[in-house]
């Protein structure tokens, strides 16, 4: 099965190929992050299996990271090249990731959206649109094993072994092992730490 595995991916790297090339010389004329989203935007909407394996292939290729054993369902868009995926990450549907480095082992459910910080737009000057005012993007951590739920919105770190509950807000750093829920996002308890001496 593993042969099997290995056998597909290349296959589905071989396939993505010319979509790589097309995205490098746009991306020389435009820069990446201008030529980037829309690339990411039409493999989003591959489906099925193949639609994974196709994902992963040009992810793989153009984002910071995207380990091999990752995973990325249907309609999920990153909108940054700077992203970074860990081992046995899965991404469900329907995810918006902007500059994010998600941990090995994290799990998102479905509309799950992890923004490039919670400054990405200046409001402090009214003589001149928001849109307008410039802003500060920042790189949004997902620790190793944790867990965010359905429709959760995220704008500051989340440590290793977590599990954020659906349709919370993160606006500040949730601490490993936390459980943390509502809006904004509380800690209401920890999951069981390891015992003493343990790495992980």
């Amino acid at each position: 099965m593993v042969y099997v595995k290995r056998v597909v991916r290349l296959l589905a790297t071989i396939a993505v190929l010319p979509a790589f090339l097309a995205y490098h010389a746009e991306s020389l004329l435009l820069g990446p992050e201008k030529s980037f989203p829309g690339w990411s935007q039409a493999f989003s909407l591959i489906p099925g299996l193949c639609g994974v394996y196709l994902r992963l292939a040009f992810y793989r290729l153009v984002l910071a990271r995207c380990a091999p054993d990752a995973c990325v369902e249907f309609g999920t868009i990153f909108s940054h090249p700077g992203a970074r995926v860990g081992r046995g990450a899965n991404v469900g549907a329907y995810c918006c990731l902007g500059e994010v480095e998600l941990g090995d082992d994290v799990l998102l459910a479905s509309h799950v959206s992890i923004t490039s910080g919670s400054r990405l737009h200046g409001i402090e000057r009214l003589d001149v649109p928001i849109r307008m005012q410039p802003g500060v993007r920042s790189l949004v951590r997902v620790g190793e094993d944790s867990w965010i739920g359905e429709r959760a919105v995220v704008m500051a770190d989340v440590g290793r072994h977590c599990v954020v509950g659906a349709g919370a807000v993160v606006t500040r750093p949730i601490p490993d092992y936390a459980i943390a829920v509502g809006v904004p996002a509380k800690v209401i308890g920890y999951r069981n730490k390891p015992p003493e001496g343990d790495a992980s």
